[in-house]
């Protein structure tokens, strides 16, 4: 029994001692928790909307205030004419663009009705329809704050206009989504394994040795999958396409170039996982936990960013998908071009940058 014992006592202090292991125990439950409990919600807080206020008086003013007031939106500009709201939804910030009618309350007071439409961007069907129910819970409330100082009925009726997905098909969201965790998980996961693979064996010092420079023997080792990695955004592109009629507006050039700019920034991401991985059972933990987790919860494919706590929107910065998810949906949906895009574009290269020099420093660190 006494053997047993110490055997048990040995176990835990290699545990103990092995820093990867504490923190797969007890570090990622709680990162998880804290990401589940926080950045998973149905609800919409911070949306960016605009408001084209064609009456301009007292009372549309007291609605915009009641409106901005609300935790669900954020004004984030006004604009003067309805020539505004397509190129507004393509800059990807608005949402929806609440357009109030000329005359408003004139109309409510002789007419005892007035009009508010409200437009939204309906590339995320889910966050299209919640918009549109709160503005209406909110329209309503101030509907009652407003009879009361009048025994008249008054209604405000609302008119919903829905861009780019009027149907408001799932799928037009999913596809994007689904085509950003494919590219993700394949490019950078197995890009990973692959190297670290080599590296277990023993066999990634003897290619580093041969007559191939060491970024020749990199560029070799990720080049399938960026073959591979193409194939798969082509077969998903041409499932939603035939299959699920998701339109491509955009052009297809740069659709294919932004796509082959997010290939290549998740192989650097893949390559520099490796470079701190010593066996494959690590770099498969790092890249399950560490990248499909966030790039499902954290890049706005599921749940809207705005939503989330400042601290996680900002973490959302530094995760690839979210760019990416961006891009595509404008080009895909909205029709963008470079010139919308530019940002999100800057930001993915100056990323995938980032990742290769990391990951060219650590291998020579560590291999040569």
């Amino acid at each position: 029994m006494k053997r047993f014992i110490g055997f048990v006592k040995k176990e835990f202090y290699h545990i103990f001692r092995d820093k990867r292991s504490m923190f797969i125990l007890f570090g990622m439950p709680i990162a998880q928790i804290m990401l589940f409990g926080f950045a998973i919600t149905n609800e919409i807080n911070n949306v960016n909307i605009a408001i084209l206020d064609q009456s301009k008086d007292s009372e549309t003013q007291k609605i915009i205030n009641k409106i901005n007031a609300s935790q669900y939106f954020n004004i984030e500009q006004k604009i003067s004419s309805e020539s505004q709201i397509e190129s507004v939804f393509k800059k990807g910030k608005v949402k929806a663009v609440l357009v109030f009618e000329n005359q408003f309350i004139k109309n409510l007071q002789t007419k005892k009705q007035a009009k508010v439409q409200v437009i939204t961007d309906a590339t995320d069907p889910n966050i299209a329809n919640a918009i549109t129910n709160y503005v209406n819970a909110i329209l309503q409330n101030y509907t009652q704050e407003f009879k009361r100082d009048s025994p008249s009925s008054y209604q405000i009726q609302t008119q919903t206009q829905l861009y780019y997905n009027p149907e408001l098909k799932s799928v037009f969201n999913f596809v994007p989504g689904v085509m950003t965790i494919i590219l993700m998980l394949v490019s950078a996961m197995m890009t990973s394994i692959s190297i670290t693979r080599e590296k277990e064996l023993g066999t990634m010092e003897v290619l580093l040795v041969s007559p191939l420079r060491p970024f020749q023997v990199i560029i070799g080792k990720v080049f399938p999958y960026v073959f591979l990695s193409i194939i798969n955004a082509t077969i998903i592109v041409l499932l939603g396409f035939f299959v699920f009629k998701m339109p491509v507006e955009g052009s297809l050039f740069l659709l294919s170039f932004e796509s082959i700019l997010f290939i290549i920034s998740a192989l650097s991401l893949g390559i520099l996982i490796s470079t701190i991985s010593n066996s494959q059972q690590t770099a498969m933990m790092i890249s399950l936990m560490g990248l499909m987790l966030p790039v499902i919860i954290l890049s706005g494919f599921i749940f809207p960013i705005s939503s989330m706590p400042m601290p996680m929107q900002i973490i959302s910065n530094i995760i690839p998908a979210k760019w990416f998810i961006i891009i595509i949906k404008a080009i895909m949906l909205k029709g963008a071009s470079i010139t919308i895009i530019w940002k999100e574009t800057l930001i993915l290269i100056g990323m995938t940058v980032f990742f290769i020099v990391l990951s060219i420093k650590k291998y020579k660190i560590r291999l040569e």
